[in-house]
């Protein structure tokens, strides 16, 4: 009888077991707010401020914690014209995804660019003052990348939901 290979389980386990519950509480205050003081956090969590510092250094070291940022607002900084964009390549071979990635990654107006699976290889998401600069970017920017097919652009007209914040499961 041939022996069958296992299959690894679910591969996103739904509890990190390396996270207990104060680290779970650490890492949902500090995405309300990076600025929260070590002192604060460690009355928070009912912890001293040393052990809250540590635990703190090790989420950072673990990369639990990527980074700190100030949330801006778009529309004070002139840039109130946001847009998804759908982007096809003549082919879907390494050479040209690595040059498509490479160009996104050098343009500031590219806020998320994702390879994604389904009827087109690429989801943007692009942040601009206006149509005329979107129109600038997309031909300049975009269309001219060697292999780019295809694209379609959605604008919002509303942000109904904007957020940075990652559930921390229980």
């Amino acid at each position: 009888m041939a022996q069958r290979k296992s299959v690894p389980a679910a591969t996103i386990p739904a509890r990190d077991p390396k996270l207990d519950r104060i680290d779970r509480k650490l890492l949902a205050r500090l995405q309300q707010d990076g600025r929260t003081s070590v002192s604060q956090l460690a009355r928070e969590v009912n912890l001293t401020v040393t052990p809250a510092l540590e635990r703190v250094r090790r989420l950072q070291a673990a990369g639990y914690i990527e980074g700190y940022f100030a949330r801006l607002s778009p529309g004070k900084l002139g840039l109130g014209l946001l847009a998804y964009v759908e982007v096809s390549l003549d082919r879907t071979t390494t050479d040209a995804f690595e040059r498509f990635k490479q160009v996104m990654l050098a343009h500031d107006e590219v806020m998320e660019c994702h390879m994604v699976a389904g009827g087109f290889d690429y989801l943007l998401k692009v942040r601009v003052t206006d149509m005329e600069s979107y129109r600038r970017f997309l031909g300049d920017r975009i269309a001219s990348v060697r292999g780019v097919q295809q694209t379609h652009t959605y604008f919002v007209m509303e942000e109904v939901k904007s957020t940075h914040v990652i559930v921390v499961p229980d």
